[in-house]
């Protein structure tokens, strides 16, 4: 576990440091607009969620400025497009040494946060995650990064335990005696993620038989699949994004592989581009671990209802997954923070930050915030959906549920 970073290893990373004094003098500009970084990736095969997720931060600030902005001033969004680590480095050091941001806001992909924030808190300037779950984004001891989505440990947490509570009782069937296997993109996200499946699977004595990493830019899967339905694997454990998720599901098919359910980490498995990509039919049953969506009970969410009028009346369509509702979310808590804080130094904003402390269910997602000296959120924690009639609808827990897990996985 990192406890800082060193010049040394500033340098080694090819980090700059000539970013450090502007955090202090950005913080002491009293006049004009707020520049605020966006961090997204906006282009290349992750800026399908990534334009989703900044959607949301957008909305959240357009409604700060419409109430007046923050210390009476009004937040100008400036752009940066991290493709990938390396570009996210590039647009962390343009936002923070020439745009003169005051915090930055992203970033929907763990590996691009963990490369951008090196840079803002050299910079010191608070970086605000909204979307990425890997765990040691806020484990290096960094002092001004801050997130408020949950990690990848509640993640896997919950479909392990979606197992155990609610997909063995559905199918009738002793957790035990299913067979679980794990598959899942190589990158940090995925890695993460099944870390702390095989940690809670063994935690809890249930039967994994296959652990079967891949990249995300396979053109083919069907190793993947043979493997797993050669184990007889009845329950996938899948951690992917868009494009892979899609690969599965339609090679799955093709194989004539039906295991009794798959259920994915987010990503893929949200987005309504991939049930349409994948037919309703196939993707009819498929289970989420995610953050929260659409289709889930308003009193477990408030807030989520009137996000969703906001959304529709400015983009003029329905949101493709539950990231905007996140990062509308996470947005407005640290907006709020900014307004809290006795100035806009980092220093001043992260008291504000650690001073929050808003109730589970308080939310439009349903979540709190409550942040650790870290600088996680302490009161996040994902849902269980599953496709069912072309909607992505919550199953459990039964306080957010709209409708009951089917034991169904195709038709």
């Amino acid at each position: 576990m990192m406890t800082g970073i060193t010049r040394r290893g500033a340098l080694a990373s090819g980090i700059a440091l000539a970013a450090t004094p502007f955090g202090i003098s950005r913080s002491l500009a009293q006049s004009g607009p707020i520049k605020v970084g966006a961090l997204y990736p906006f282009s290349g095969g992750l800026a399908l969620l990534g334009d989703e997720s900044f959607r949301g931060l957008e909305i959240a600030i357009e409604e700060r400025n419409a109430a007046g902005g923050v210390k009476g001033r009004k937040l100008q969004i400036v752009r940066g497009d991290a493709v990938d680590p390396n570009q996210a480095v590039g647009e962390a050091r343009r936002l923070t040494s020439v745009e003169r941001v005051t915090c930055v806001f992203g970033t929907y992909s763990s590996s691009l946060c963990l490369a951008a924030s090196q840079v803002t808190e050299l910079a010191q300037i608070p970086y605000f995650e909204l979307g990425a779950i890997s765990d040691p984004i806020t484990e290096r001891g960094f002092k001004y990064i801050f997130r408020t989505n949950p990690t990848a440990a509640s993640f896997a947490a919950a479909m392990v335990d979606a197992v155990h509570d609610a997909i063995a009782p559905a199918f009738n069937a002793d957790p035990k005696s299913l067979k679980l296997g794990i598959i899942h993109e190589d990158s940090l996200y995925g890695q993460t993620v099944a870390g702390y499946q095989k940690k809670r699977i063994q935690e809890i004595g249930l039967n994994l038989v296959e652990t079967l990493p891949y990249s995300a830019k396979s053109v083919d899967l069907t190793p993947v699949v043979l493997r797993l339905k050669s184990a007889g694997v009845d329950v996938v454990l899948q951690t992917s994004y868009q494009n892979d998720t899609v690969l599965f599901f339609r090679q799955m098919r093709e194989q004539g592989y039906k295991p009794k359910a798959a259920i994915g980490a987010g990503g893929g498995y949200s987005l309504r581009d991939t049930m349409q990509a994948i037919g309703a039919e196939t993707m009819e049953g498929a289970l989420d671990v995610d953050f929260t969506q659409y289709q889930t009970n308003p009193e477990a969410a408030p807030g989520m209802p009137d996000f969703l009028k906001k959304y529709q009346a400015k983009y003029g369509t329905a949101p493709r997954s539950g990231h905007s509702l996140a990062n509308y979310m996470g947005g407005l808590v640290f907006l709020d923070a900014m307004e809290a804080a006795k100035d806009l130094s980092a220093a001043a904003i992260r008291t504000a930050v650690l001073a929050v402390d808003k109730p589970a269910g308080s939310t439009a997602t349903g979540w709190g915030a409550k942040f650790n000296e870290a600088g996680q959120n302490q009161r996040a924690d994902p849902f269980l959906m599953q496709w069912q009639g072309g909607e992505l609808v919550t199953v459990f827990p039964k306080k957010a549920a709209v409708k009951e897990l089917k034991a169904v996985l195709g038709t």
